[in-house]
């Protein structure tokens, strides 16, 4: 423990600042405030200088997409209809067809990138990785629409994150995603709360107009 927490002490300031930021989105998105996003811009803003500095060209751009991911989850959540300005959006769910459709979907393009890193580069772990930057990419997105499940998703994704970096002996960055693992649960659990609260307001005020 002593050795994780003299490896976030060691940090540079600004890779520091972004871990921080990454640690106050996931807090600020399971306690449903808006403020996550701006905390996830910034964060990813410095991870993309930091990843470009370092030639990790892919990270790089792959976190400039969660900059606009974080931008229009800003605009979403004040905007429950993109037409309506200043409308809360609730949380939803999905029917089950629609994950199957998601699962089923995402694994057939996570199973066509992995074979190919598995064979075509010294990728370590090549469908596990492929499966988790797949998903997480596309549950990105039902963050932004306040989709019930994404921390199902979620939990999936950190899970078998953290055994990846168990087995590479990153041992900080997976207390990081062991972290996101607990907020997974208390952010369904919140949000679910939250779900049920908006349906009971919706029965009322449909009972109260007949």
């Amino acid at each position: 423990m002593q050795d994780i927490l003299n490896y976030f002490l060691d940090l540079p300031f600004w890779e520091l600042l972004a871990v921080s930021l990454s640690i106050a989105y996931v807090v600020l998105v399971a306690r449903n405030n808006t403020w996550c996003w701006p905390a996830a811009f910034f964060s990813t803003m410095i991870f993309t200088v930091i990843f470009h500095d370092v030639s990790l060209l892919m990270e790089a751009l792959l976190n400039v997409y969660y900059m606009a991911m974080a931008v229009y989850g800003w605009y979403r959540w004040q905007n429950s209809n993109l037409l309506t300005a200043n409308t809360p959006l609730p949380v939803c769910t999905w029917p089950l067809k629609n994950h199957f459709r998601f699962v089923v979907s995402l694994s057939v393009i996570s199973l066509s990138m992995g074979w190919f890193m598995d064979n075509y580069t010294d990728a370590d772990y090549a469908y596990l990785d492929t499966f988790t930057t797949v998903f997480a990419i596309a549950t990105t997105y039902l963050v932004t629409i306040k989709l019930l499940e994404n921390w199902l998703y979620w939990f999936v994704i950190n899970s078998v994150s953290v055994f990846i970096f168990l087995q590479k002996g990153l041992e900080p960055t997976a207390v990081l995603f062991a972290f996101n693992i607990l907020m997974c649960i208390i952010g369904y659990v919140n949000w679910n709360k939250l779900h049920h609260s908006q349906q009971n307001e919706q029965e009322l005020s449909v009972a109260s107009t007949r």
